[in-house]
C-alpha cells in the first residue's frame, strides 16, 4: 500500500469532514478518535499545551479506511489499521520527520505500527505494563443491594473536590497531572460530567465521570474508590449511577476502560452489564540508534506521551 493515500492535516474541522460519518459508523472502536477530536474542535489545541495537532485520514477510492491523531509530544492514536495500513503510515511519518514517542490503538493496531515504526526508523518498542480492556454496555444491571447513601451530581461550586478526586485517580493510574485551578481547563478531566457516591451523613466515597456525548455514545471515565473505602459497594453503585444517566441522556452506545491488572473492577464492569470490546496497548519507543531505520529515513525522539 502506497503511503501517498494518507490525507494529513492540522485543521480538526477538515478531519471530521472528512471522516466524521466514518467515524460515527463505529463509535465503540473509535472512542479516542472522537473524543480527541472533539476536545480540540470545542477548546482548541492551545487549551492542551501542545503544539498543534496533526490528524489524518486513509482514503482510498473515496472511501475512508482508517484514521490517526497525533499531539505532539502526546501519543499517536490510531483507529484499527491491518498490517499493511500501519506500515504505509508508519512509512509516511518517517518520511516527514514526524516524532513519534508513543502509540495507543487496540492492541492488533498498535503491535503492528510499533513493529512498522521500528522498521523505518530503528526506535525500540517497549509494550507498556498497564493494559486495558474497552467494554460496552449491554443491558445495565444495577447492584442490588445497593450501599447506603446515595449519587449527586457535582457542579461548579465543586471544583476543589472534583480536582482533589480526579488529582488521586490520577495518580493511582500513574498520570503525571498538576490539578489546579490554573491547570484544569488544559487536562483531559475539565469536559466530564462527575457523580460523586455520598454516604447518608454527607461522606463522598466514591467518583465516576462521564464525556459528553459524542456519536451517540458516551464513555464512562473516571472510576475511583480510595483504597480503603473499597469492597463496600460503592464504586459500583456510582458506576451504575453514571451509565444510568447516560443511557438517559439518549446514548445508543456507553463504554468505558478497565485496568486488566484489576480482576475485581472487571468483574464489577460485567457484573453491570459491560462487554468485552477490544484489548487496547500502549508502546513507548526510545530512540533510534546513528543511523537505523534508514527505510523510513525517519526519527524517532523520546518524549512524554
Amino acid at each position: 500500500m502506497r503511503s501517498d493515500h494518507w490525507h494529513l492535516t492540522e485543521d480538526v474541522g477538515d478531519f471530521l469532514a472528512r471522516a466524521g460519518d466514518f467515524l460515527r459508523s463505529r463509535p465503540g472502536p473509535h472512542v479516542m478518535q472522537l473524543t480527541w477530536a472533539e476536545r480540540v474542535r470545542m477548546r482548541g489545541a492551545e487549551a492542551f499545551g501542545t503544539r498543534a495537532p496533526v490528524f489524518g485520514v486513509l482514503e482510498r477510492a473515496g472511501e475512508v479506511r482508517a484514521t490517526f491523531y497525533h499531539f505532539p509530544p502526546r501519543a499517536l492514536g490510531l483507529s484499527p489499521l491491518t498490517p499493511g495500513q500501519a506500515d504505509s503510515l508508519a512509512a509516511r511519518l518517517a518520511a516527514l520527520g514526524h516524532p513519534v514517542s508513543t502509540v495507543s490503538a487496540d492492541h492488533g493496531t498498535a503491535t503492528a505500527f510499533a513493529g512498522a515504526w521500528q522498521r523505518h526508523t530503528g526506535a525500540v518498542p517497549g509494550l507498556r505494563a498497564t493494559r486495558l480492556r474497552l467494554y460496552r454496555l449491554g443491558a445495565l444491571t444495577p447492584p442490588d443491594p445497593l450501599p447506603e447513601g446515595r449519587a449527586r451530581v457535582l457542579g461548579e461550586r465543586d471544583l476543589e473536590l472534583v480536582m482533589s478526586w480526579c488529582g488521586a485517580f490520577a495518580e493511582t493510574v500513574g498520570e503525571a497531572v498538576p490539578m489546579n485551578a490554573g491547570s484544569w481547563a488544559g487536562t483531559r478531566f475539565a469536559d466530564k460530567r462527575h457523580t460523586l457516591w455520598e454516604t447518608p451523613d454527607g461522606t463522598p466515597v466514591s467518583i465516576a465521570g462521564m464525556n459528553p456525548m459524542i456519536g451517540g455514545q458516551i464513555q464512562v471515565d473516571v472510576v475511583y474508590t480510595p483504597a480503603r473505602l473499597r469492597g463496600r459497594g460503592y464504586a459500583g453503585a456510582v458506576t451504575a449511577e453514571v451509565s444510568r444517566a447516560a443511557l438517559a441522556a439518549g446514548a445508543r452506545e456507553v463504554v468505558l476502560f478497565a485496568d486488566l491488572s484489576n480482576p475485581t473492577s472487571n468483574a464489577l464492569y460485567r457484573r453491570l452489564g459491560y462487554r468485552a470490546l477490544t484489548d487496547w496497548a500502549v508502546y513507548d519507543f526510545s530512540r533510534a540508534a546513528p543511523g537505523a531505520g534508514r527505510e523510513g529515513g525517519g526519527r524517532a525522539h523520546r518524549a512524554v506521551g
